[in-house]
């Protein structure tokens, strides 16, 4: 029996998550949840998990929540081709080490911009105020130049030659604010060289489809007035960026 896996592609680590099990042929059950109608909060997918996030991994009776615990337990599991999470103990913690790291940095700064970009204006009704979008984009920079400096180097992927899980989890956070129309890999030819490497490992085709709803951000407004945004989801919005 395949395996179950709860998403919302708009969600950069559900993404990493869809993506790994597409490219390495994991079978599993699609199971969408539309974060923005709040389906993450109804009593059913409570049932599923008390943290109220995805991705959640249901195999039989075992659930499993968190991404990159998530993209482990796969890698392990289904005995992926070893350059996604590798054997050997030191290219491994290497591996490890950026997934440690992003949590706090790029997952957040890139986060962070894209509701300030593209999800707060139209909730609100109005633009960011200057002094935070200027301090959002200023940790964004800093973690973009943490990764090249520390994890990339001038290396081809992350932890030397082949694509590893850490270049995945990378990819799909720099894409969120991208969605916002910030191309943060303009005036980083490095970067964008890595970029279109680990787009060519993956495979452009199942990139792009990953992608596609990240890419049409601008239809949010539409999104919401069909659907029409939950009030509680609305307040729960407004205090996260208080």
């Amino acid at each position: 029996m395949p395996i179950e896996l709860y998403l919302d592609l708009h969600s950069q680590p559900c993404r990493a998550v869809f993506l790994f099990a597409k490219i390495t042929k994991i079978p599993f059950e699609y199971k969408a949840v539309d974060l923005s109608a709040g389906e993450h909060f109804g009593e059913e997918f409570g049932k599923v998990s008390i943290l109220r996030k995805v991705p959640v991994l249901k195999d039989g009776d075992f659930i499993l929540t968190e991404s990159i615990a998530i993209l482990q337990y796969l890698a392990v599991k289904h005995h992926t081709s070893d350059h996604w999470y590798p054997a050997d103990l030191q290219k491994r913690a290497r591996v490890d080490e950026y997934l440690s790291w992003q949590h706090t940095a790029l997952r957040a700064h890139g986060s962070k911009v894209f509701w300030f970009r593209g999800v707060l204006p139209v909730v609100t009704g109005a633009p960011v105020p200057k002094e935070k979008m200027d301090s959002a984009l200023e940790d964004l920079n800093m973690s973009l130049k943490t990764f090249e400096e520390k994890f990339l180097q001038d290396r081809r992927f992350i932890i030397g030659q082949e694509i590893s899980l850490a270049d995945l989890v990378a990819i799909v956070e720099m894409m969120q604010p991208v969605g916002t129309g910030l191309d943060v890999f303009e005036s980083r030819p490095a970067l964008g060289a890595w970029r279109d490497r680990v787009k060519k490992a993956i495979g452009v085709e199942v990139f792009d489809e990953a992608h596609k709803v990240i890419m049409n951000v601008d239809v949010l407004p539409q999104t919401f007035e069909n659907k029409g945004l939950p009030e509680f989801l609305k307040v729960r919005i407004m205090k996260m960026f208080n």
